[in-house]
């Protein structure tokens, strides 16, 4: 196996821990000889050739193989790198919403480095762009691309997915990813509460305006990145009807840690009836909580959350 990033060769295969050797006898016409400097070479009689290169490494065979684990193949430790290591995603489009940066950046990167078409799909084009640099600098041969997304604008939508549409190219990754938290209370120019349209809303009307791709290009799927905080709070009045006035509160119902609550209780709904929906079409719908204070750029709205993240990150997952 060779390491081409640390420019070494070694025998043992650098995830599973197995080896390789070389065994039997020579093949038909071959001969092993050894040089005035002591260095063992090959001679093959039937071609007229010679080589330092034993010919038996064609045919090797595995050194005390392993015996397979009952330990669950991933956990907390593993890395985007790792979950995607073996696979070709070369053909595969994806497109990631907050790809700039944090979980959505290591995302693409993954993505990228594995073969696929990754869109990058970003409110501010210069990070989005720095983000494809960083990739390509990688990998230079990476497919990656940045497009404007403002979720907290569904103009800046809908002009995203027109935009994607006139490529002409198939969707089978949809990761909705993009997120605020902690911000303080703004309306978008749709009127509407930022937090409630940017990490719910905006994802939603993305996802239909995108559907029919998603359909023609199955199998296909849509990740939706929630969190475990959805579980801290309600959607439902006294009286167990949805209230549409704790969505997209008013500035003195708003509470910023409660806003998101809600907004990722959304995208959870949201997932659940979207697959049901959608998977008998061959479009797949998952949420996904990406771990407890994961640390990332999320908290920069207030210094409160900056504060707290700083102290759990070295007892919580990295990025």
């Amino acid at each position: 196996f060779s390491s081409h990033l640390e420019e070494k060769t070694q025998w043992e295969h650098p995830k599973s821990g197995k080896r390789k050797r070389v065994a039997g006898g020579l093949p038909y016409g071959w001969e092993q000889e050894t040089d005035e400097s002591g260095q063992v070479y090959f001679v093959d009689h039937i071609n007229k050739r010679t080589t330092y290169l034993d010919p038996r490494l064609a045919f090797t065979v595995e050194d005390n193989p392993v015996k397979p684990t009952t330990r669950q193949k991933y956990d907390g430790n593993s890395t985007a790198m790792e979950i995607l290591q073996g696979r070709d995603l070369s053909g595969k489009v994806v497109i990631i919403t907050g790809a700039n940066s944090g979980i959505g950046f290591e995302t693409a990167k993954s993505f990228a480095l594995h073969g696929a078409y990754v869109i990058l799909a970003c409110r501010n084009m210069s990070r989005g762009n720095d983000a494809v640099q960083r990739i390509l600098m990688e990998w230079h041969k990476a497919k990656v691309e940045a497009m404007t997304l403002d979720l907290a604008s569904l103009h800046s939508v809908q002009h995203f997915a027109e935009a994607f549409k006139s490529k002409n190219v198939p969707l089978h990754i949809l990761i909705c990813n993009a997120a605020i938290f902690g911000a303080p209370w703004c309306l978008t120019e749709d009127d509407l509460e930022s937090t409630f349209q940017v990490n719910h809303l905006g994802h939603f009307y993305l996802v239909q305006l995108l559907e029919d791709v998603l359909r023609r290009s199955s199998p296909a799927r849509v990740v939706v990145v929630s969190s475990e905080s959805h579980r801290f709070t309600d959607i439902k009045d006294s009286s167990g009807k949805l209230d549409f006035s704790l969505l997209s509160p008013s500035k003195e119902e708003y509470w910023a840690m409660l806003a998101y609550n809600r907004s990722k209780l959304c995208n959870i709904l949201f997932s659940n009836e979207l697959n049901r929906r959608l998977s008998p079409h061959g479009v797949t719908s998952n949420a996904v909580h990406p771990g407890n204070m994961m640390y990332s750029s999320i908290h920069r709205n207030w210094w409160v959350y900056t504060l707290l993240f700083t102290l759990a990150r070295p007892f919580t997952k990295s990025m």
